[in-house]
């Protein structure tokens, strides 16, 4: 599959995980696709536990951006955020492709924190 019609797989992905749009969000998965949160040790066996496992999230969100994809072959990095009410969670997806759809994809998510004064002088601020 080339690089294009997997990144125009992505940006539909994540347009309908956005949308709130369940079955079009997980069109892009393997039946045996995997799916792990390393933070809390859980591993996702196949596409409907995991479009199930979203359905039934109690905080749906109430915002979502991408900020960047990159990728190459079979290997894709999203990096985005995720708005729960007041709380964002900065996210990572890493996806592993077999055949135009993901067969393994880690997240991993991190919250925002403060930055620390004494280090003001190098950096810029968002």
């Amino acid at each position: 599959m080339k690089a294009q019609d997997i990144r125009t797989a992505i940006d539909r992905h994540w347009a309908a995980s956005a949308a709130g749009d369940q079955v079009t969000e997980h069109e892009i998965y393997h039946d045996d696709a995997v799916c792990s949160y390393p933070q809390s040790g859980e591993v996702i066996h196949g596409r409907s536990n995991l479009q199930a496992l979203r359905s039934h999230h109690p905080g749906k969100p109430s915002g979502f951006a991408v900020r960047r994809i990159t990728g190459a072959g079979n290997l894709w990095v999203t990096e985005y955020s995720i708005d729960y009410g007041d709380k964002s969670a900065f996210t990572v997806s890493i996806m592993e492709f077999r055949d135009g759809k993901v067969s393994r994809e880690t997240q991993y998510f991190a919250d925002p924190f403060e930055a620390p004064a004494w280090r003001a002088q190098w950096v810029e601020t968002t």
